[in-house]
């Protein structure tokens, strides 16, 4: 039997179902929530809008939970996930080769760095709490220019940083929708006219 330090040293494996579709998902220590789903993200998917053909982008996709659920729900589109850490980009392709998604790719990039200059009819992002509201700014503008006409950028966040999107938002975008407000999350949106 493997005591303590040997347990949190090994990798872990999770089998969690997300909505109705079930998708394994491997994952490890140091990555967001490890051992479960985190609320927040679960609560983006509960209303997340997509189309089937629709071209999305998974903006800081750790092991890949809402772009994988996005390239599930989109079959005739693409779903690219992005990661600044090479850990979590490895994991969320090792977990799309698992569940078989053909139409999804994942790349390492910090923010938009990377990405390959084309338009989004969907971005999503649950975003960290404690990368700056310099960043949040750069990803709220890199955002607009990353989407087509009529394309949305879903975000989950703390609770706390609700009035500080509904402001960005507002700036960058012309408007703010909240989707969702929980005690915890809040699920907000912006709709590149």
């Amino acid at each position: 039997m493997l005591n303590d330090l040997e347990q949190y040293n090994r990798k872990i494996r999770q089998d969690l179902s997300i909505e109705y579709q079930g998708i394994e998902f491997y994952t490890t220590w140091g990555l967001f929530s490890p051992r479960a789903i985190d609320d927040g993200s679960r609560l983006l998917l509960d209303f997340l809008e997509v189309e089937q053909s629709d071209t999305c982008l998974d903006l800081g996709c750790g092991y890949g939970v809402l772009g994988l659920k996005m390239a599930k729900m989109t079959p005739a589109g693409h779903t690219l996930l992005v990661d600044k850490d090479f850990v979590a980009v490895d994991y969320a392709e090792k977990n799309r080769l698992h569940n078989h998604i053909d139409n999804a790719s994942c790349i390492l990039s910090n923010g938009f760095e990377q990405i390959p200059r084309q338009q989004f009819d969907v971005i999503v992002s649950n975003i960290p709490a404690k990368v700056g509201k310099e960043m949040l700014y750069i990803y709220l503008f890199d955002a607009l220019r990353y989407l087509k006409p009529g394309g949305s950028f879903y975000i989950v966040t703390i609770t706390g940083l609700r009035q500080f999107f509904k402001r960005g938002f507002t700036e960058v975008f012309g408007h703010y929708e909240k989707i969702k407000q929980g005690k915890t999350y809040t699920v907000a949106r912006g709709i590149k006219q």
